[in-house]
This record gives C-alpha cells, structure tokens and sequence, in this order.
C-alpha cells in the first residue's frame, strides 16, 4: 500500500475534521521545505534540520491549539533569541493551521439554550446540546444546534472530554443538582478554554456547597468557574443573556478585562 503524500495526508484530515498544520520555508535555506504536524503525532517531511523540525513543531502545535495561522523567523537550526540569531540566515516558517471549528457543549436543554445555540453558530462554533430528559432534548426543539444528546454528562466527557481545548467553551444552564453538578466536575477534569454555570449567585454559593462535598476543593479548578455567567451588561432576555455569555467567551480566550458577573456583587439582572 503506497504511503500518502504529505498534501493527502493534509486533504485527508482537513476533510474528517482533525487538526493539522502546514509548515513551509519562504524565506532562507530550504526554501518550499515543508513539515506537516499533527497532535500526538510525529511531523511528516522536514525543513532542513533535526533542530529546526523540533522547535518548529512544538510553536506550530501551539499555533493550532489557538486556530491560528502566521510566519515565525528562526536560524537554520532552529535558533530563536536575537543572540543566536545575529549571525545567521534567517529562516521565515509560513506555518498555517487548518483547526476545526471550535466546540460548544451546553448542558440543560432550558429556554436559554436555543438562543446561546443560535449565537454560538454564528460565532462559528460546532454545538452540543445535552441534556438527560429526553422530552426536552429534541431536534425540533434545537435545529441550530449540530447535535442534540439525550444523556448524562460524564458519559460525554469520558467519549469526548479528551477533545476540548482552549478554544473550546463548556457552558450550564441547568440548575438541577444531579445534572450540573457532574457536568462542571467533567469540565474542570478537561483542557476546555471556558466554563460557565448559570444561576444566581446565592444558587452558585449552594453549587459550591455541593461541588466541594463532590470532592472539587482546589482553588485553580474553582477559578476556572465564571458563574454567574456571562459579561455584566445588564442582560436580561435570553438572547441578550447569549450575547452576554458569548462576548465573556471572547474577552477571556483574549485576554481583554472586562466586566464579569461572576466579579461583581448585588443582583445579576437589572429592574431598571
């Protein structure tokens, strides 16, 4: 059996939906020198260099975490500080990332649910819906959404927890204890960039309760929670609460400050 090219290999896991980067020299020795990379795999082809192909991958694997494509500047083996670059050529790396679509699991199938679907969509998302009552988890309830599960949480996480990365979004709408309580103990046992819990804050202080008597008690997972969810923007319709949950979404897998429900006091929604 004839071993694919690096560009079937490329066409082949763009079409299944399965990360993959094109490394290529533009500028410098070797160029159109090419080093394909994938999760959990070692690169295919090479750029010239042991060195260079090292450092090349682990900045192209970082890259594709966060779904971007750019030129990195390296010397022919792989040096990177302004010192060790001085003198050297200089190689440019078009390092192009083809990620696919970011994941969206929201879990309860609750009136606010169809419209974070909605808004999630045209972000760009790829959205799941789940939820255990199979009455509310339906198709006809949630046509936006890419998959609608009837089941518990800690089935998905252990199928396809092992999938979430930072650009990934885990939100709770629902407020059932038996529900939301092992969907936030999936989400923090993942890689996932944000979770957010909805509820009031007194309802978050007695999730808390529970979650610790579930055994979540380290301070670096409880941080990883923003609940109340969302930006404090005074939102109070479901899609405005949608709006408001997708824009903390951005500001945290940006690093902009902005103002969260979970930061401030006082009631989360506004009578004025």
């Amino acid at each position: 059996m004839t071993t694919p090219t690096i560009y079937e290999e490329l066409r082949d896991r763009i079409r299944t939906d399965q990360p993959v980067g094109l490394c290529t020299i533009i500028e410098g020795p070797n160029v159109a020198a090419k080093l394909l990379i994938a999760p959990g795999r070692t690169g295919r082809g090479s750029l010239g260099h042991p060195e260079l192909d090292r450092i090349v991958t682990r900045d192209a694997l970082g890259e594709l975490e966060a779904g971007r494509t750019g030129v990195r500047h390296y010397g022919p083996q792989g040096q990177t500080t302004p010192e060790d670059l001085a003198d050297t050529d200089t190689v440019s790396v078009f390092i192009e990332s083809f990620a696919p679509p970011p994941q969206m699991w929201i879990f309860g199938a609750v009136d606010f649910t169809a419209s974070l679907a909605k808004v999630a969509k045209v972000l760009g998302y790829r959205v799941t819906v789940c939820d255990a009552r199979e009455v509310f988890a339906t198709r006809r309830r949630f046509p936006m959404a890419d998959e609608v599960l009837v089941s518990w949480p800690l089935p998905l996480f252990e199928q396809h927890g092992a999938t979430l990365g930072q650009r990934d979004a885990v939100c709770i709408l629902t407020h059932d204890p038996k529900f939301d309580v092992p969907a936030v103990l999936g989400a923090v046992g993942t890689r996932v960039g944000y979770i957010g819990v909805m509820g009031s804050r007194t309802t978050h202080a007695k999730r808390m309760e529970r979650l610790a008597e579930a055994g979540l008690t380290a301070t670096d997972q409880i941080d990883r929670l923003m609940s109340p969810i969302g930006l404090d923007i005074g939102a109070r319709t479901p899609e405005e609460t949608a709006i408001s949950i997708c824009a903390e979404i951005i500001a945290r897998r940006t690093g902009r400050s902005t103002p969260s429900l979970r930061d401030g006091t006082g009631a989360i929604h506004s009578n004025s």
